[in-house]
C-alpha cells in the first residue's frame, strides 16, 4: 500500500522589507552632488560635507540615491572619499561640462589658439604625473610650473620637429595627422614670454598660455597655487589625479608621452637634455618634476 502524498504549489517568498525613500533622503543626496560641484570645497572644513560622506560610504541605499542623482545631472562619478570628496566629472552632454573651445575663446578668437590651449592642458597633466605609478599613488603630488611647462613643451616640439624631418615632412601635415604633429609648428612660432610696454606677460605667449590653463585649473580646485617663482608654481590635488587617470587612456596623451621628452619607466622623470648642438635654452630652476622614486 503506497501512501498518497499531496504536492501543492509554493507559497510566494515574503517580500524584502525597503525602507521608502524619503524626500529628505533625496535633499541630501542632491545636497551631496552639489558639493562635489563646489571643487574647491574640502570635507575636512565643512562637517555637513563630511557628515554626507560618511553616510555615503555606510549606507548603500543612500549611496545608490545619490549617484542616481549625479547620472540624471550628466554627471559620473570618479571617486566618493574623504581625501577627494565627492569627485564628479562632467559627461559630454552634460550641462556642466567646459568645452575647449568655450574656454579658449574667453582668451582668443584665433583657431590656433584653442589648439595650443588644448595642448597646454595636456602637457600640464604630463608633467603632473610623469610615470604611471605617480597616477596610481593616491598620496602623490605633482607641481608644475608655468616656465615648466613651457619649457618641456618646446623640448617636446623640437623631438616633434625632427621626427617630421626623417620623415621628410617639410610642410603642414596632412588632416588625419595626429594632433600633436599640427600642434608643435604653432607652438614653436609663437614667443614664449612677450610682453607689453608695462612689463606685463602677453595673454598670447606661450607662457601666457600655460598661465591661464593653470590659472583655470587652480579655480576649478584642480592644483593650488603655492608661489610665484618661475612665473607661478602650482601642486596638484586628488581631484586633478583622478580627472587625469580619466584621461590617461587618450591618443594624444599616448602619443606626447611616446617621444620619450619624459621618461615613465626609469623612475626619474625629468626632460631629457638638449644635444650640444642644440640652440634650445630650458628656463633656469623652471620647476619641472624632479622627483626621487
Amino acid at each position: 500500500m503506497t501512501e498518497h502524498v499531496e504536492w501543492s504549489e509554493p507559497e510566494d517568498p515574503a517580500p524584502t522589507a525597503t525602507t521608502a525613500v524619503t524626500p529628505a533622503d533625496a535633499a541630501d543626496a542632491a545636497r551631496l552632488v552639489s558639493f562635489g560641484l563646489q571643487p574647491k570645497l574640502q570635507p575636512a572644513r565643512d562637517q555637513e560635507y563630511a557628515d554626507l560622506l560618511r553616510r555615503y560610504r555606510e549606507d548603500p541605499p543612500f549611496a545608490r540615491l545619490a549617484d542616481a542623482v549625479a547620472t540624471g545631472l550628466g554627471l559620473i562619478v570618479l571617486e566618493v572619499s574623504p581625501r577627494a570628496g565627492m569627485a564628479v566629472t562632467a559627461a559630454e552632454d552634460s550641462v556642466f561640462a567646459v568645452r575647449m573651445g568655450d574656454y579658449a575663446r574667453r582668451t582668443s578668437a584665433d583657431g590656433g589658439d584653442r589648439f595650443l590651449h588644448g595642448l597646454a592642458h595636456l602637457a600640464v597633466a604630463a608633467m603632473a604625473f610623469p610615470r604611471p605609478e605617480d597616477l596610481a599613488d593616491d598620496g602623490y603630488i605633482g607641481r608644475v610650473t608655468v616656465n615648466g611647462v613651457d619649457a618641456f613643451v618646446r623640448q617636446a616640439c623640437r623631438r616633434l620637429e625632427e621626427r617630421a624631418a626623417e620623415q621628410g615632412e617639410n610642410t603642414d601635415p596632412a588632416t588625419d595627422a595626429p594632433g600633436l604633429e599640427a600642434a608643435w609648428r604653432i607652438w614653436v612660432r609663437r614667443s614664449s614670454t612677450g610682453a607689453t610696454k608695462d612689463a606685463r606677460r602677453l595673454a598670447g605667449s606661450t607662457t601666457g598660455i600655460v598661465a591661464k590653463a593653470l590659472a583655470f585649473l587652480t579655480d576649478s580646485g584642480f592644483l593650488q597655487r603655492t608661489g610665484d617663482d618661475n612665473g607661478g608654481t602650482y601642486r596638484t590635488t586628488a581631484r586633478y589625479q583622478l580627472q587625469v587617470r580619466d584621461l590617461a587612456g587618450g591618443a594624444a596623451m599616448a602619443e606626447l608621452l611616446e617621444l620619450g621628452v619624459v621618461p615613465v619607466t626609469d623612475g626619474t622623470p625629468t626632460l631629457l637634455p638638449a644635444e650640444e648642438n642644440d640652440d634650445l635654452e630650458l628656463v633656469a630652476d623652471a620647476g619641472l618634476p624632479f622627483h626621487s622614486s
